[in-house]
């Protein structure tokens, strides 16, 4: 059996709170938060990362949300983000590079790379994970660890079996069947395999590794078989080294601050010219820039921009404009108002496609191209909200469904259509809403009072609308929201009337009597 390549494995251990951390001034916007706080990590209702303070109350991965609360009360949980995660680990892979290149990054929070080039550079193989773990530790990445070993698998479990104190973990040459053999065989990260070989009764790694590799194949396939090598500490895997990507973020700073939206614009023209280009010479089309400025008070306003089709260099100057005209009124949901003069611009490509998708057909897009010209032209002069275009988003009642958003904004609205909704109106919709609800009069048989009781049910079938008979009529639906809130709580019962004159309207009888609000047909 042939030995598997020395590999340097670099573990940070609960990477996602580690990124958390890191990102959550600039990309949350939120307050700092203790790095020895009790925080975990939720998604689906279960914990995927904890911090240590949080470990040491109880809480532990895998824990349904209430748990947790229950174990650790003064824990903060925060919704877990694969791509934050993702780009936080970007930092540690660009220094990393710096000192070794050829690392590939297996996960977010775990990166690989052969140790033969650096053992011999730095003099040792526990001299070159020191001097890679270093580095890190200045740039601010406090937990680490080192495993050194025959192969990636046994690698990253060296890492994983360091310590605070002793960061590094060599497993000698040859030497990885032994290491790995009293680990159980969860370690293979396949919960059907390890469930399969628990009732076989292959508690261990070393056990996996004793049976026939004839015999796993028939039985697991060669996905089994390159589990049972990993097993036997002969991991089949080569390392794949990343490429770098090319460096797209531009920046520009003023010596003297400047205080108009338009003289930063202006300023800034080159620069995005520049960073529109470098983006355009690596094949690639930008679909959503990061513009983050800042003043002379060391404010700092941060917004992602998307386009639906992709940005030019024009685009982008009008985006920066916006930027500012927003967080100068301070009217912006989210934005930092700005107090003083704007030092610098920074652009980041925060998504980007390949530009063959992109290419015009030979005769052009025809209507379409030259409405977006059109638009986009118009919103240039009037501001980013002078030009808006209707959406449907979520909700309960039909005129907060209706949501307008600014041209050109590919943004989701934040109540998004594919959420449930309980008591939500059903079909048909009515083909016209009112913006506004109009009063109406619904009456009983003899002009007896038609309302809902404390049951939901009528006190008289509807029998007259406005004076007019009512022909026929079905409901009550009930919409009851945030009924703990006595400030902005809704309780209402909608019902479809149709009157003697065929018009059929959606009526809602709420506690301030009755309203109209839509029409259909």
């Amino acid at each position: 059996m042939n030995v598997a390549e020395r590999v340097i494995a670099l573990w940070f251990p609960d990477w996602p709170v580690t990124a958390f951390l890191r990102t959550q001034a600039r990309e949350l916007g939120v307050a700092e938060v203790d790095p020895d706080a009790p925080i975990a990590l939720v998604h689906a209702g279960g914990v995927v990362a904890c911090s240590a303070a949080a470990r040491a109350a109880g809480v532990r991965r895998g824990q349904r949300r209430r748990d947790a609360q229950s174990a650790c009360p003064r824990l903060r949980l925060v919704q877990a983000d694969d791509a934050r995660d993702a780009r936080a680990f970007h930092d540690a892979m660009r220094i990393v590079e710096e000192l070794s290149p050829g690392v590939q990054a297996l996960r977010s929070g775990l990166a690989v790379l052969r140790a033969r080039g650096p053992s011999r550079f730095y003099g040792g193989e526990e001299q070159a994970a020191l001097a890679l773990l270093g580095p890190l530790h200045d740039a601010g990445f406090a937990d680490m660890r080192a495993g050194i070993a025959d192969g990636v698998f046994t690698a990253e479990h060296a890492a994983h079996e360091a310590e605070g104190s002793a960061p590094v973990r060599i497993v000698a040459a040859g030497g990885s069947s032994e290491f790995l053999a009293p680990f159980p065989v969860r370690a293979l990260g396949d919960e059907e395999v390890a469930l399969f070989l628990n009732r076989l009764g292959v508690r261990t790694l070393g056990g996996f590794a004793g049976l026939d590799a004839s015999l796993v194949a028939d039985r697991l396939g060669e996905h089994g078989l390159r589990l049972h090598a990993c097993a036997s500490g002969a991991d089949p895997r080569e390392i794949v080294p990343r490429v770098p990507p090319p460096e797209l973020t531009s920046e520009i700073s003023f010596e003297a601050p400047l205080e108009l939206a338009e003289q930063v614009a202006f300023a800034a023209r080159r620069t995005v010219e520049d960073f529109h280009g470098a983006i355009s010479r690596a094949g690639l089309v930008c679909t959503a820039v990061r513009i983050t400025v800042v003043d002379d008070d060391g404010r700092r306003s941060e917004r992602v921009w998307q386009h639906p089709v992709s940005f030019d260099a024009a685009s982008i100057v009008d985006r920066i404009r916006w930027q500012l005209q927003d967080v100068s009124d301070a009217g912006a949901p989210g934005q930092q108002r700005l107090s003083g003069s704007v030092t610098s611009v920074r652009l980041e490509p925060e998504a980007v496609d390949h530009g063959t998708a992109h290419q015009p057909t030979l005769i052009g897009q025809g209507p379409d191209e030259r409405a977006h010209h059109a638009m986009t032209r118009v919103q240039a002069v009037l501001g980013h909200r002078g030009v808006l275009s209707p959406e449907i988003a979520g909700g309960r009642a039909l005129a907060e469904r209706e949501v307008l958003r600014p041209w050109d904004d590919a943004s989701s609205p934040r109540s998004a259509r594919d959420r449930p909704w309980p008591g939500v109106l059903p079909a048909p919709l009515p083909s016209e809403v009112f913006r506004a609800p109009r009063p109406a009069e619904v009456r009983g048989a003899a002009g007896a009072d038609c309302a809902v009781d404390g049951r939901g049910l009528l006190t008289a079938e509807p029998a007259t609308i406005d004076g007019r008979r009512v022909v026929s009529w079905a409901g009550p639906w009930p919409l009851i929201e945030r009924d703990w809130d006595s400030a902005r709580r809704r309780s209402a019962h909608r019902f479809q009337l149709v009157d003697e004159t065929g018009a059929a309207w959606l009526a809602v009888r709420a506690e301030n009597g009755w309203w109209l609000e839509g029409r259909y047909g």
